[in-house]
């Protein structure tokens, strides 16, 4: 492979050997890419069209050297690269990684199976349903959301987003609705997030065919105690309305940890509305759903025994890579009535839906293949171990809280929300302006593109209540105290410098 001339032969498109070979090459550019990773700019600094001017316009029509290519990779597109492992990125939320996470992306492409049923791969189904049961006690959700519950009808599924997750439980609630109101009666579905919902909520919605005027977000203020968190107060008169104009409410995606503060639902208290109006209730974690396995921060879960499904991506905060989304169900029977299409081709002695004793995934999900992503958290969970991994987050936590109290300690900055898990949400005032919104809002964008623009460090923004504010996400793998201190040197002297100005 690679400097090979390619004839028809098969040991020229995979040889063990030269795979080992060639592997060998891989880790060893991936491992120098880490140990150099502080050397380039955390936000890439190239200018649209860069990377696609210094490639060709078509494929190479013989083979080319691993060399070769490696040598493109170094020159063209880690430079377009913005380094999310870095340890200096603290934008958005992390999506960090670990030696397990590699090992077990190695397996699940070494092996490349298609784990779409049962029977074409018993272990990949099994194992998910496994892994899927440990990380569910590790969260401490019910019993009635585990394979081993007892109920016949929980379990989880890992699917690549939270887009994925709530997708399959709106199109189920969806269809267990339509069923008993008829499909003529499809356009008065209704459903509801807050202003803070992940965005994806809106788009999903649109896509399983729900009118774009019907999907409420009931507004958030800050509110002490509970700041940008769904008011259910509010909620109930928003289905009040709805219900007296011949709207039927459907579905209710609450949040724990939203994107843009780390804002957190009353669970208990939306789940009183939904009951009452018989809609589906999902809560999106996430993010902060990995924090979870930590006793101290399970009570941002209370209530969810009330929730039909829950959702986290491990591939945030548990070090496991991208394209792990964790989904769990307390009807997955519901799931698979909405989902399940079963061609010739793909029948056999365990396809039959009148029979409960294995799990198709196929049925569970959009897509009809899938991967092996139950190996790469089954590595994960097993090398570091629940100990390990809460330490890990409360390793985060901690410098999250050393950085919130560097913002309070110097009077040109101000904490604009509390801080929950590791975000940290502030802001620079201008003494000078008289606390015009507009100015600081300004003021601050300026203080974003000056530290990004200097590469040492990549921090990001947004607006919530009509306020500008720059958000600290600590989160890398291989982010230690120094990295925090550093990064708040970069913003203090980019702040004096605006102010100086």
């Amino acid at each position: 492979m690679g400097s090979l001339d390619f004839v028809n032969s098969n040991d020229n498109l995979f040889n063990p050997e030269e795979f080992r070979k060639q592997a060998h090459q891989v880790v060893d550019f991936i491992a120098n890419y880490y140990t150099q990773i502080e050397s380039y700019p955390v936000l890439s600094q190239v200018k649209p069209g860069d990377i696609r001017n210094q490639l060709p316009n078509t494929a190479p029509s013989q083979s080319e050297p691993l060399q070769s290519i490696l040598k493109d990779i170094t020159n063209v597109i880690i430079p377009g690269m913005t380094h999310w492992q870095s340890p200096n990125f603290f934008a958005f939320f992390p999506i960090n990684v670990s030696t397990a996470a590699f090992l077990g992306e190695m397996l699940c492409t070494g092996f490349n199976c298609a784990g779409f049923s049962w029977q074409v791969s018993p272990a990949i189904t099994e194992l998910e349903m496994v892994v899927m049961d440990w990380l569910a006690n590790m969260i401490n959700l019910p019993k009635s959301f585990l394979f081993s519950g007892g109920s016949g009808t929980g379990g989880g599924i890992i699917q690549n987003t939270t887009s994925d997750a709530i997708i399959m439980t709106l199109n189920a609630a969806r269809d267990r609705v339509i069923k008993k109101i008829g499909t003529e009666n499809m356009m008065k579905l209704v459903v509801y997030g807050s202003d803070q919902t992940h965005s994806t909520f809106e788009k999903v919605s649109k896509a399983v065919g729900i009118n774009p005027n019907n999907i409420r977000l009931i507004p958030t203020v800050m509110k002490k105690g509970q700041p940008f968190s769904m008011c259910p107060i509010k909620l109930r008169k928003e289905i009040e309305n709805d219900v007296a104009k011949g709207l039927v409410p459907l579905y209710l995606c609450g949040s724990v940890g939203t994107t843009s503060t780390n804002a957190v639902d009353p669970l208990e208290q939306l789940a009183d509305v939904a009951t009452e109006y018989g809609m589906w209730f999902h809560v999106d974690a996430a993010y902060a759903g990995s924090a979870c396995i930590c006793p101290e921060f399970r009570h941002f879960f209370n209530g969810i025994e009330r929730v039909d499904s829950v959702s986290m991506n491990p591939h945030k905060w548990l070090l496991t890579g991208l394209g792990c989304c964790c989904l769990w169900v307390k009807r997955s029977d519901l799931l698979v009535k909405a989902m399940r299409v079963e061609p010739e081709y793909l029948k056999n002695e365990w396809s039959s839906t009148e029979s409960n004793s294995v799990v198709n995934f196929k049925d569970w999900q959009l897509g009809a293949t899938r991967r092996f992503n139950s190996i790469r958290l089954w590595l994960v969970l097993r090398s570091h171990g629940v100990e390990n991994l809460q330490n890990h987050i409360r390793s985060d936590v901690r410098m999250a809280k050393d950085f919130e109290l560097f913002v309070k300690s110097d009077p040109r900055f101000e904490i604009v929300v509390p801080r929950l898990f590791a975000l940290v949400c502030f802001r620079l005032i201008n003494p000078n302006n008289n606390n015009s919104e507009d100015d600081n809002e300004l003021l601050n964008q300026k203080l974003l593109d000056l530290v990004n623009s200097s590469g040492k460090i990549y921090v990001s923004h947004t607006i919530v209540g009509g306020i500008y504010l720059l958000r600290f996400a600590v989160g890398a793998t291989l982010t230690e105290e120094c990295h925090v201190i550093a990064a708040w040197k970069v913003i203090q002297e980019g702040a004096t410098q605006l102010l100086k100005n």
